[in-house]
Formats: C-alpha cells, sequence, structure tokens
C-alpha cells in the first residue's frame, strides 16, 4: 500500500477539527484498511506485531470501531437498550431500579454484552424518537422494558423497529410482548389486606404512585377486592409520584387530622414505605403503635429500619436476571434458562401492629410466613 507522507516521512495527521477515520489509523500503522478491520471485528491472518502496531495507532488517535458501521455489515453491538421514562430524584431512590440492574449486569457482563441506560422525562414524542435513533443508529442488539403503562406503544414501536424487546412485569396487553415478571403479587397484596383486617384495622389508605402503571392497577384492584370481601372500602386512595418529597407531603395530609386519620397505610414500594414512617415520627405519631405500614419489594433497607417493615417480598435481582438470560435466548445466544423467580408473598415484621384501641394479644397467622 502506497501512502502519502509528509517531508519528516510521517504519515499525515488527520485534519484539526476532524473525527480519525479508519484510514487515519491504517496509514499511522502502514497497512491496509482491511487489516485494521481484521483486527477490530478479532478475525485472523494479522501478526501479532503488525495487530499491536494499529492498536497503538488507533490508541494515538483516539479511533474506535462506529456501532453503526458494524451493524451495516451485519455485527453485533452487544449492547442491550434500557430506556427509563422517570423523575431522576424518584429514580435515585429506587433501590428496585438498582437491584434490577445489578440482576441484568450479572448476566450480561459475563457474556460481554453491555447495558445502554437513557433516562428520560414523560415525554412520549422524545420517548420515540429516542427509541427509534437507537434502532436506525444500530446502537443496541434489544431493548429491556421496564414499568408498564396503560396504553403501552413501545411493543408495538419495538416489531415496527424490527428489534427485541423483553418487559420485565406485567404487559398492558397479554401477548403483546415477551415478559419476565413475579407470580403472585396481586395474592400477596390481598394477604396484606387480610392481615391488618385481622388486626382490626378498618381505616386502610393506599399511597398507589402513578396511576397509568399497569402493576399499579392490578395492585389497587386486587386490594380493593380484598377489602370488600371483608365488608370494607379503602379509607384514602392516593395516586402520587415515587418521589420523597411527594410521598412524604401526601402522608402529611393523611395523617393531619387526628380526628380523621388512617390506622394503617400500604405504600406502593419500601422506598416510599420508610419515607412514610419518617414523616409519621416526625408528625409525633408511633409505629406500629399509632400506625401500620406495609411496604412493597422487601429491599434490604427495610430489614435494618427501626421498626422493621413489613412488605411484600418480591425478588428485583432474580427476576431481572430470568430477564437477562430470556433475551439473550431471544438474540440467539447458548444461555442455559434460570428457574422461574420465587413467587411475592407477605413478610410480615415489626412495622404492623393491632389497630389503636385494639391492644391485645396478635391473632396467630399461618397464611403468611413472618421474617425472623
Amino acid at each position: 500500500m502506497t501512502t502519502k507522507r509528509d517531508d519528516a516521512g510521517r504519515p499525515p495527521a488527520p485534519r484539526r477539527g476532524s473525527r480519525p477515520t479508519i484510514r487515519d489509523v491504517a496509514a499511522l500503522a502502514g497497512v491496509s484498511k482491511s487489516a485494521v478491520s481484521r483486527v477490530f471485528n478479532g478475525q485472523g491472518g494479522i501478526s501479532e506485531p503488525t495487530r499491536e502496531r494499529i492498536q497503538e495507532a488507533a490508541r494515538k488517535l483516539g479511533w474506535s470501531p462506529s456501532a453503526s458501521a458494524s451493524a451495516l455489515r451485519g455485527e453485533r453491538t452487544r449492547t442491550i437498550g434500557l430506556v427509563i421514562v422517570q423523575d431522576p430524584d424518584a429514580l435515585a431512590a429506587d433501590q428496585f431500579f438498582a437491584e434490577t440492574v445489578v440482576g441484568l449486569e450479572h448476566e450480561l457482563g459475563p457474556r460481554e454484552y453491555g447495558l445502554r441506560l437513557h433516562v428520560i422525562g414523560p415525554d412520549p414524542e422524545q420517548e420515540t424518537a429516542l427509541y427509534e435513533r437507537l434502532a436506525r443508529e444500530r446502537r443496541v442488539d434489544a431493548f429491556i422494558l421496564t414499568d408498564s403503562r396503560v396504553g403501552d406503544a413501545r411493543p408495538d414501536l419495538l416489531r415496527r423497529l424490527g428489534i427485541p424487546g423483553l418487559l420485565i412485569g406485567r404487559p398492558w396487553r397479554e401477548g403483546a410482548v415477551e415478559c419476565v415478571h413475579s407470580t403472585g403479587l396481586e395474592q400477596a397484596m390481598a394477604a396484606a389486606a387480610d392481615h391488618l383486617v385481622e388486626l382490626g384495622h378498618r381505616d386502610i389508605a393506599y399511597l398507589a404512585g402513578p396511576a397509568d402503571r399497569v402493576h399499579i392497577g392490578l395492585r389497587r384492584h386486587r386490594l380493593e377486592r380484598s377489602l370488600a370481601s371483608h365488608g370494607l372500602t379503602l379509607r384514602a386512595l392516593v395516586d402520587t409520584e415515587l418521589t420523597n418529597e411527594a410521598t412524604a407531603e401526601a402522608t402529611r395530609r393523611l395523617l393531619d387530622d387526628p380526628s380523621d386519620r388512617p390506622t394503617a397505610i400500604i405504600y406502593a414500594n419500601d422506598t416510599m414505605a420508610l419515607t412514610g414512617i419518617a414523616t409519621a415520627q416526625r408528625m409525633g405519631l408511633r409505629v406500629p403503635e399509632d400506625l401500620s405500614v406495609i411496604g412493597h419489594d422487601d429491599l434490604p433497607l427495610g430489614r435494618w429500619f427501626h421498626p422493621r417493615l413489613t412488605t411484600i417480598s418480591q425478588d428485583a435481582r432474580a427476576i431481572s436476571r430470568t430477564a437477562a438470560r430470556r433475551l439473550l435466548t431471544l438474540l440467539g445466544e447458548p444461555v442455559e434458562p434460570l428457574p422461574d423467580p420465587p413467587p411475592a408473598e407477605l413478610t410480615i415484621r415489626e412495622s404492623t401492629a393491632p389497630a389503636p384501641q385494639q391492644r391485645g394479644p396478635a391473632p396467630h397467622d399461618t397464611a403468611h410466613r413472618t421474617a425472623p
């Protein structure tokens, strides 16, 4: 190959302000473009000294293969997309999300797949445009979806874009997309209602989170059905954002009037429940003597909080590990499937007790396990 060189015998440097190209790397290393391509595509036929020279030239120039160019050649990016539509403050406080990411990385990392995360606000046009751009530029091989919403258009969008997707959670329409979720969530919610009723609670509130989330609606429906079987209705149903600030404000409103406050509150997740306990304590209420609290997800912090949190347990890490392996299978990777995640269940600890003015020995409960 003939390469134009300057008066000192060096290949010309890339133009200032321009991005280095494979041609620049080849020129600096004194090889052909095909040799550079073979090195970065993991193909053979290149001697070790030449390979090292090419890699050193790429490092000097700050060049790396284009994901879109690789995709045009039919190559995998080995990257999974995860687009989260949520307030950043709520996401920062969401331990369930952190456990989900850990589970995904546990399976993707050892197989040399990366996770590409985008966090955006609730703008449908921006969300659609992001999926379209990532697919068009072939930045990812597939998507993990979370937080299924009423009217969720993402499964149809991914089909139109011709890119695989898998949902962690229950879909808005059954069969719309491959999914992995914990079983028994509605039954565990019914067990939570039964537990509070058995403790003498009649004024029960639910801080549910955003009303458009599919899982929120399913839990609420089962909670209301269970209470109705006892001749009760929800004392209050509050659809609120998932931030600590929104949860604290909603809890203060529920508890502000001593003559008209619930004796128990069920929260949409553990982070909200712990925020609710702290808010109630600052208002001078004792948990569980004056107010019983139930969370959802059984995150590690709830086991160390005082009082330890009664919650609906589901294994976020196991769910996401199963989801990652199933998605890799959709991509044709030879991975062994994991067993289904364990079903959700009510875990009774110290944040629930008999309702005020109905103290006495708690009813013997053999239907639900009690954590040590």
